[in-house]
């Protein structure tokens, strides 16, 4: 039997300006990110699609393998590849988060004793989310 070689279990060589350290922090967020979003895929008060696409840009900076792992896989996958190639955000998705940012915000205005200031601040978030993800596609290009 031989031994194995001393460089097949080493991470490979950062790029220029890729320390161990930030790997690290990328992966970590990148996991903690997909956590999320898989809790996300059970719970309908929590976005999987955001939190997604968060842990692939978290990874890509972090690990390859784990940006080609989350990239190619089975169920989440197809919508990060749709949103990289297309920037395709489904109906339901669109239609999801305009409920949610609503229901957020007439929960502030209704219910909760926030300042009128944070509820301006909150709604124009909202307004400006809602203007970047309404004109997106909703499905592939033909």
């Amino acid at each position: 039997m031989q031994a194995p070689s001393p460089d097949r279990n080493r991470d490979p060589v950062p790029e220029p300006g890729k320390s161990r350290a930030r790997r690290i922090i990328f992966i970590v967020l990148g996991w903690l990110f997909f956590g999320l979003g898989f809790i996300g895929a059970f719970l309908p008060v929590l976005p999987t699609t955001p939190f997604m696409l968060l842990a692939l840009w978290a990874f890509a900076r972090g690990s390859d393998r784990f940006h080609a792992w989350l990239y190619n896989h089975r169920l989440f996958g197809p919508s990060l590849q749709k949103w990289e190639r297309h920037r395709v955000i489904p109906v339901h998705a669109k239609v999801l988060s305009i409920t949610a940012m609503s229901g957020s915000l007439a929960y502030m205005i209704w219910v909760s004793e926030v300042s009128g200031v944070v509820i301006l601040a909150a709604a124009t978030v909202m307004i400006v989310a809602a203007c970047y993800i309404l004109p997106k596609p909703s499905r592939v290009p033909d």
